[in-house]
């Protein structure tokens, strides 16, 4: 045998016994997270000039460095104070093909009674119904943004979300992801629990993964307000989430391998 075939050959052994690098590690987590508002739509007014779309952005960027140190691939939707139309949202998460999308939001209340008296922690995923009149509320406002959403659609927005859950599976895995973060959330802030909810919002609709939006409490208490300004409640905020995410995407990553994995005998394709 020539020296060249000789070496030829132990080439080939050498990258036989090398693992395929590129298979070898999974694709990082791909995640876009939404600060809600931003220009012109302030959203709710906190205690003095602290308004909802700043506490968005702060809470955004940091639950954008907990993920990003733990490995996954983050965009935000917006780095800055910018207007950026819901449906902008939606198109820049789905150009990303992200696995999972979160929205980020704060809770208020109309009458200086009600604000004295309502805070907690509501986590939202989509539904044509809402899960109650104080959903429907809280849908109601945060899709103000969207005057024109119907004409958007082509159709009715309840038949284009009807249409939608039909269409993808992410509606379940939007529903497992919510109460992944809920939970967290309430345990590391001691805020009051809300619960779960659904309800048709609009920057929720047409997200190709799954996707929730967080109302993280109600700037307009009097308390709650102040704490949701702070950078160290915004640190628990963002680590609750993030603790939710990692979890949804452990236990969605494990089932999706079961499932890839050939049944006992069953040839492998």
């Amino acid at each position: 045998m020539s020296p060249r075939r000789t070496v030829s050959l132990l080439v080939l052994l050498w990258l036989s016994l090398v693992p395929d690098l590129a298979g070898a590690k999974e694709r990082a987590a791909r995640i876009v997270i939404d600060p809600g508002h931003g220009g012109a739509k302030e959203g709710a007014h906190g205690p003095g000039t602290f308004l909802e779309k700043d506490m968005a952005l702060q809470v955004a960027q940091k639950l954008r460095d907990k993920l990003e140190a733990a490995g996954a691939e983050v965009f935000l939707t917006r780095e800055s104070d910018a207007l950026l139309a819901l449906s902008a949202r939606v198109e820049f998460s789905n150009q990303h093909q992200p696995d999972l999308f979160v929205s980020i939001h704060a809770n208020s209340m109309p009458t200086k009674r009600l604000r004295a008296r309502t805070g907690g922690i509501e986590t939202y995923f989509l539904s044509a119904n809402a899960s109650g009149e104080a959903a429907r509320a809280v849908a109601d406002r945060e899709n103000a943004e969207a005057p024109t959403a119907k004409a958007s659609r082509g159709g009715s927005t309840l038949a284009f979300i009807l249409d939608d859950l039909v269409r993808t599976e992410a509606h379940a895995d939007s529903s497992r992801l919510a109460y992944a973060i809920h939970p967290r959330l309430v345990a590391r802030t001691g805020a009051g629990d809300r619960g779960v909810q659904q309800a048709p919002f609009f920057v929720l609709m047409g997200v190709e993964a799954p996707a929730v939006l967080v109302e993280v409490g109600f700037i307009s208490h009097p308390e709650e307000g102040v704490r949701l300004s702070r950078g160290e409640y915004q640190d628990k905020l963002a680590a609750a989430i993030s603790d939710g995410v990692l979890a949804f995407l452990r236990e969605t990553r494990k089932r999706d391998a079961s499932h890839a994995e050939p049944m006992a005998g069953t040839p492998a394709p």
